[in-house]
């Protein structure tokens, strides 16, 4: 959700009952337009808190002109001092996919694999590394793996030019409620898969200029999502089953939108078996 309208968004998404406390709100509300000054990113959004056994993770995500383009993110332990993680990889996300139970809080602490064979391990160690992952780099990882999965938006909200760049439309001003109420009303912010493998004769009512991404009625499994109506029907609440504490608002008829999350970093596995 965006830096500047942190206090009211956070109001909006906070049915949950997940949130920050009114010291860290005032905190963060100064810190990250810092970050942006002296980054000078042209955006900047609070993505949400990762809860360790010792500590807590502040995530936020600075963007460029071309909103599609990968996102520097950044992290603090206090809401104040804020470190630069490490462009994510494939290779990270595949072996944070490894790692099972909490957050630890400490972004030096260093996991064993649990997962790898004899001949990975001794292919490791002859080329001088362990065969361990740090925190941080689980840290980067899991954010990716969120943002693939649950990061999403309203349709419209953003345009791709015949250039290949992605802005947002000046054009936008809100779903209806009737839009807002249905998944296919929201995409998901990040490559598309579906997309590519539908047909030319679907992709014949497609608007290329909006319908670029993968919209939410496709996920898979299906029932991942609720949507809910809340502060007297005049927000719609997203809330994400798959990834416990993924929250996304959007306030019809108007630009106020965005997805914040709070919860452990675990995906929920037994979903399948919840539905």
């Amino acid at each position: 959700m965006e830096a500047s309208s942190l206090p009211a968004a956070l109001d909006l998404v906070s049915g949950g009952g997940a949130g920050l406390s009114p010291e860290k709100r005032a905190v963060l509300g100064s810190s990250l337009l810092l970050l942006q000054r002296d980054y000078r990113f042209e955006r900047v959004w609070f993505w949400g808190c990762i809860q360790g056994v010792c500590g807590a993770y502040y995530i936020a995500e600075g963007l460029g002109p071309d909103r599609a383009a990968p996102r520097s993110r950044l992290y603090s332990l206090n809401c104040v001092e804020w470190s630069l993680l490490p462009p994510v990889t494939e290779e990270m996300v595949t072996q944070a996919g490894q790692l099972k139970g909490r957050f630890q809080g400490d972004p030096s602490f260093e996991y064993e694999y649990t997962e790898r064979n004899a001949e990975d391990v001794e292919r490791l160690f002859e080329d001088g590394k362990e065969p361990m992952i740090k925190e941080e780099a689980r840290l980067v990882a899991t954010i990716e793996q969120i943002d693939r999965a649950v990061g999403i938006i309203p349709r419209g909200a953003f345009v791709k030019t015949p250039l290949g760049s992605v802005s947002e439309n000046r054009n936008f001003e809100g779903l209806s409620l009737a839009e807002a109420k249905r998944l296919s009303s929201y995409f998901h912010f990040t490559e598309p898969v579906n997309l590519k493998n539908k047909t030319l004769l679907e992709k014949a009512d497609l608007d290329p200029s909006t319908d670029f991404l993968d919209s939410l009625e496709h996920d898979i499994p299906q029932g991942s999502w609720t949507v809910q109506l809340e502060k007297g029907g005049t927000v719609v609440v997203l809330r994400s089953l798959l990834w416990l504490g993924l929250t996304f608002y959007h306030v019809p008829m108007t630009k106020q939108y965005g997805y914040v999350y709070f919860g452990n970093g675990e995906k929920n596995l037994d979903l399948p078996f919840m539905l």
